[in-house]
């Protein structure tokens, strides 16, 4: 993969290259070549002077001429992270090669120019408007052979905003690499999966010795109320005995009455009325689409999605009830 970095002064930039270097990028910049030129000149490496010799050299030789030299020097089997793009032509050339992907690296002025003070190079600007006259100058050319900042960030595969601290824009470019290529692509579970896993784990704290269920409700991604089925309370367990029918095996779906176990479903929200928690608005997860009775306290008690990973044997008016109650229901699709 070859990332190209492009932005304006003291966005980052360095900073975001010095990270991906870490994780095996091979550096490239497209004002090596500027700086070779300078020094064959005998001419001292300033900002000013390489914003003059770049247009120079795309002048001559065309306005990608940089994006070209540099392209030459990635190999295939390297990852690259290339710094310096100021030109839309550069980038052009860049993405010929279809392992290239441009990252706008940005950050607010103000922030930028306390960035810049802070570096103290001597030909940086030293007042705030000094600073925007320059990065006006650079930011759009008429000339298709100057810097054109602006259209070049145009071009941009992603934007990653440096405004926060470190771990902030680490995070930022690791979700930004695994947007753009599978092997940098973080091996995270996805939320349904996130949530039907914890409900799986809760499902073995069941005490039933017919069938483990549990759910979990979730409200803004947080956890709220958990409960698996069993005994209520102060009860002997069903393992132990405490549940005749379950304990005579009776066939499923009979003497459904006569069972002293309360579902998962049932447990997570009569949890959380017992510790006062409001679960209207919420989405419960559960190892198996509700029965009858869980379904009437599902909607009764506010909760707008029902999410479930096996099918219950007798569920259908189960789905029918919800869906006329306008609670979302959806099974679950692992994998």
């Amino acid at each position: 993969m070859i990332i190209g970095l492009t932005g304006e002064n003291c966005a980052g930039k360095s900073t975001v290259a010095d990270y991906l270097m870490k994780k095996g990028f091979y550096y490239l910049s497209l004002s090596d070549a500027i700086r070779e030129e300078l020094k064959a000149e005998g001419k001292s490496v300033t900002r000013e002077n390489l914003i003059q010799k770049g247009n120079e050299l795309r002048e001559r030789f065309g306005p990608g001429i940089l994006g070209t030299k540099t392209a030459k020097k990635i190999e295939e089997d390297k990852n690259y992270v290339v710094d310096s793009i100021r030109n839309p032509a550069e980038v052009s050339e860049l993405k010929k090669n279809k392992r290239f992907f441009l990252f706008y690296v940005t950050a607010p002025e103000e922030m930028r120019f306390e960035r810049t003070k802070d570096r103290n190079r001597e030909e940086d600007p030293r007042t705030f408007e000094a600073f925007r006259r320059i990065e006006k100058l650079e930011m759009e050319n008429a000339e298709k052979t100057k810097q054109n900042l602006k259209e070049t960030f145009a071009l941009s595969d992603k934007k990653i905003v440096n405004d926060g601290d470190l771990k902030e824009l680490y995070d930022d470019i690791d979700s930004a690499l695994g947007e753009v290529a599978e092997e940098f692509k973080p091996n995270r579970p996805s939320w349904d999966e996130y949530f039907m896993g914890i409900a799986k784990v809760v499902a073995s704290r069941s005490n039933c010795i017919k069938r483990k269920v549990a759910a979990v409700i979730v409200k803004d991604k947080r956890i709220v109320s958990t409960g698996y089925n069993g005994t209520p309370r102060g009860v002997k367990n069903c393992n132990e005995g405490g549940c005749p029918r379950c304990n005579s095996f009776t066939d499923s779906g009979k003497n459904l009455e006569e069972c002293f176990c309360s579902h998962g479903e049932e447990n997570a929200i009569v949890q959380a009325s017992y510790h006062g928690i409001s679960i209207k608005d919420t989405t419960i997860y559960t190892t198996f689409s509700p029965c009858l009775i869980c379904t009437k306290m599902i909607i009764n008690s506010g909760i707008r999605e029902v999410v479930y990973n096996a099918d219950y044997p007798l569920n259908e008016s189960s789905i029918k009830l919800l869906k006329e109650a306008g609670v979302k229901i959806r099974k679950h699709k692992s994998g």
